[in-house]
């Protein structure tokens, strides 16, 4: 454990939002919600009256009626934050991205060359707000955990150093929400039982908590409450599974509408697995249901591919053995996750199957797609549909 409070968490605010109103100087200041059928994201005026991300588009507009609703722009969020990250590589090596609008950044080392770790700070949130044109949030502590809770205690626009002298001062009187790994079922849990902040956690022996919550979870959220965050700011980690979902607003869709999203979404993940050189084993299916209950259901492959028919053929597996539950409660959201991913000059190549007509159809679109673009050929019942939007992902370190 580090003896001082050298890490950084930086987060931008509101990021899709608030690149909206860096743009376009006449929704400063106005409640400004991205995406219509499901809230994007919102801006802290939007906040204040209560819009929250993956709210029904209709429920924030009841609750906000005068918010200003514009289409997502991937392409400008993905340039602002190229943007965000080229200050932070020219502030410190040592960066750990953990999504387009938020990382790590390890500046122990810097004292003599760029002064105190919060001085670094400073500069860091000068420089995002004067050469991008967007607030930034940032903590400062001795592990990455207390910096990520750091940052967000001090949104919007803020800065808070939390120094190991005033860690438990810091941490244990927050509620136990703020601690990784306590969702909305664990923290049930832990009200059930009276505990309701982190200092209430940390009152307990360990083998309490593992038992009371399981052994995994129950570990790793009593060390955070015990202030026990050893991992370092890593720069070399490569993403173990990417993803893409769509939002699906609140009627009914059909089993062929799922059909073609899913379709959608599987040939995007596919080029982007070849793009990368990589390859998955273990394909996910994630659904949003009518009554904003979550699933999960996943299948691994015999042997990791980046081929799409294979990866569809699994997804469309996947969303079948649900259609009864979609029938009875309805969808808002489904997406895809592919896992387990390698590169694919390090694994064994797929035996070659006796393939169908469908399969060599399939294996002939990804070739001229991945020779030719995206939009060179689609498939025909894509015609004239909306393609949906791809978050845009960080470049991962070679």
């Amino acid at each position: 454990m580090r003896g001082e409070a050298t890490v950084l968490h930086a987060d931008l605010d509101a990021f899709y939002a608030s690149v909206e109103q860096r743009d376009t100087p006449a929704l400063r200041g106005r409640p400004v919600i991205v995406g219509g059928g499901v809230v994007l994201a919102a801006s802290y005026e939007a906040k204040a009256r209560g819009v929250r991300t993956a709210m029904g588009g209709r429920q924030a507009r009841e609750i906000c009626p005068d918010a200003v609703i514009v289409p997502p722009r991937m392409d400008a969020y993905s340039a602002a934050s190229k943007e965000v990250f080229a200050v932070f590589r020219d502030t410190t090596p040592l960066i750990e991205g953990l999504s387009i609008d938020e990382a790590f950044l390890e500046v122990g080392g810097l004292r003599r060359i760029a002064g105190t770790p919060e001085e670094i700070a400073v500069r860091l949130r000068e420089r995002v707000r004067t050469e991008v044109g967007l607030a930034i949030s940032v903590g400062v502590a001795r592990t990455k955990f207390l910096a990520k809770v750091a940052s967000a205690v001090s949104k919007p626009d803020g800065l808070l150093v939390v120094e190991p002298d005033r860690e438990e001062e810091f941490l244990l009187p927050l509620p136990v929400e703020r601690l990784w790994g306590v969702g909305a079922v664990t923290a049930e849990k832990l009200h059930r039982l009276g505990i309701r902040t982190v200092g209430q956690l940390a009152e307990l022996e360990a083998s309490a908590a593992e038992r009371l919550l399981g052994k995994a979870t129950g570990a790793h959220v009593h060390a955070l409450a015990r202030l026990r965050d050893p991992r370092p700011v890593d720069t070399t980690r490569r993403r173990g599974s990417i993803g893409s979902q769509r939002a699906l607003g609140s009627r009914p869709r059909s089993a062929e509408e799922l059909d073609l999203i899913l379709t959608q979404i599987v040939d995007r993940l596919g080029r982007r697995l070849r793009d990368g050189d990589r390859v998955c084993r273990t394909v996910v299916l994630r659904l949003r249901f009518g009554d904003f209950a979550k699933a999960t259901r996943s299948r691994s492959l015999g042997a990791p591919t980046d081929r799409t028919t294979r990866l569809l053929a699994v997804a469309r597996m996947l969303l079948a053995a649900a259609q009864a539950e979609i029938a009875d409660r309805g969808i808002t959201l489904i997406g895809i996750s592919l896992a387990q991913l390698d590169h694919a000059d390090r694994v064994q190549p797929e035996l070659p199957l006796e393939w169908d007509d469908g399969e060599r159809l399939d294996t002939v679109l990804d070739a001229v797609r991945d020779r030719y673009g995206a939009t060179s050929v689609a498939r025909a019942t894509q015609l004239g549909r909306d393609p949906g939007w791809s978050t845009p992902l960080l470049p991962e370190h070679e």
